[in-house]
């Protein structure tokens, strides 16, 4: 159960010293020896995973370094087995998370990310903004051409993105009926209402709405092409 150095015994040890203190340079250190800044785990990663979900209802660093462990589930960490492994600690997570957000803690989109790579939805979780700045690139399904969707303060809009123009031709977004959601969009807007959390809620029925395509005028559903083309395969 090697970490990022090859080293087995440092992350048991470093555990041991953070359910004991709850010291920063513990934290600091197990954050570098699990995960890499370029999202990279490591066997030690989900043999320590855990032992943090159980220590997360009390510590912060701990349901923070848990979160991002499960939200790189979906690299190319050659662990499948120990991730298997700790499905009932990432249930357990879930659940420790959704009572998290119920409390609305600064943290709130953070977590929000999170509960969503517990539910196996890594993609949105690595994507998802607060809905003031967003933009998300999808493909034609018709015409395959590049579309830009932009969910923000400054507009909702489909559009073909232009070096010199900018955002040109743009189109207004269809949003979803809230209604008529389902899957994962329907959680996600589910919680954000429940949360009170407006322009998130806002946004994901834009984000699971339609588009129109600027250059061919056909009308697609985004959250489906961008699924399709940046879902990991698992």
């Amino acid at each position: 159960m090697y970490d990022c150095y090859g080293d087995v015994d440092r992350v048991p040890e470093l555990l041991a010293r953070a359910e004991r203190e709850d010291g920063a340079e513990a934290w600091d250190e197990l954050g570098y020896r699990l995960v890499l800044e370029c999202d990279l785990v490591f066997p030690a990663s989900f043999a320590a995973l855990p032992r943090l979900v159980r220590l997360a209802s009390r510590s912060a660093r701990a349901r923070g370094l848990a979160g991002t462990i499960v939200r790189c589930a979906a690299g190319s960490h050659g662990c499948d087995d120990l991730l298997a492994g700790c499905a009932e600690a990432i249930a357990e997570f879930r659940e420790l998370l959704d009572r998290h957000l119920r409390s609305r803690p600064d943290d709130y989109l953070a977590t929000f990310r999170n509960s969503i790579a517990a539910e196996g939805q890594y993609h949105w979780s690595a994507v998802l903004g607060d809905f003031t700045d967003d933009f998300y690139q999808v493909a034609c399904p018709h015409c395959a051409a590049e579309v830009t969707i932009a969910i923000g303060g400054y507009g909702r809009y489909s559009a073909i993105r232009d070096w010199n123009l900018g955002d040109a031709d743009r189109r207004d977004l269809r949003p979803a009926s809230p209604d008529g959601l389902s899957g994962i969009g329907r959680w996600m807007h589910q919680t954000a209402v429940r949360d009170g959390e407006v322009v998130l809620a806002d946004g994901i029925t834009h984000l699971f709405g339609q588009a129109e395509c600027p250059r061919c005028a056909s009308v697609f559903n985004i959250a489906d092409e961008y699924a399709s083309s940046h879902r990991p395969l698992m």
